[in-house]
């Protein structure tokens, strides 16, 4: 294995302390300053905005007619004796359901 020659080391240590001396004394621009925008104000506007569309358009409406639900039926019978008594019951709607004509009979 050969060794460097010492002249071959000198002359790449001169090389570089030139390069060190006009690094010294070359001047660095100053960085340019950006004035700071604004756009990003309207990005959590917008996520806010759109979460909220989101909630609005995905919340189900509650307008329908559940047929599971229990009725209260509280109706007035009259005894053999004259005598009023309440009478409770608790169904379904499709269990309470009569036909329109079916009290024109009862009551007629």
């Amino acid at each position: 294995m050969k060794m460097p020659d010492k002249e071959t080391d000198l002359e790449l240590q001169g090389f570089f302390a030139e390069m060190k001396k006009q690094d010294a004394q070359s001047q660095i621009p100053p960085l340019p300053k950006f004035p700071k925008t604004k756009n990003w104000l309207w990005v959590p506007i917008g996520i806010a905005a759109s979460l909220i569309m989101g909630i609005w358009y995905f919340t189900p409406i509650d307008s329908d007619y559940k047929l599971e639900e229990d009725i209260i039926i509280i109706s007035l019978i009259q005894d053999k004796n004259n005598e009023l008594q309440f009478s409770i019951e608790s169904t379904t709607s499709m269990d309470s359901w009569e036909a329109s004509s079916s009290s024109l009979l009862t009551e007629f």
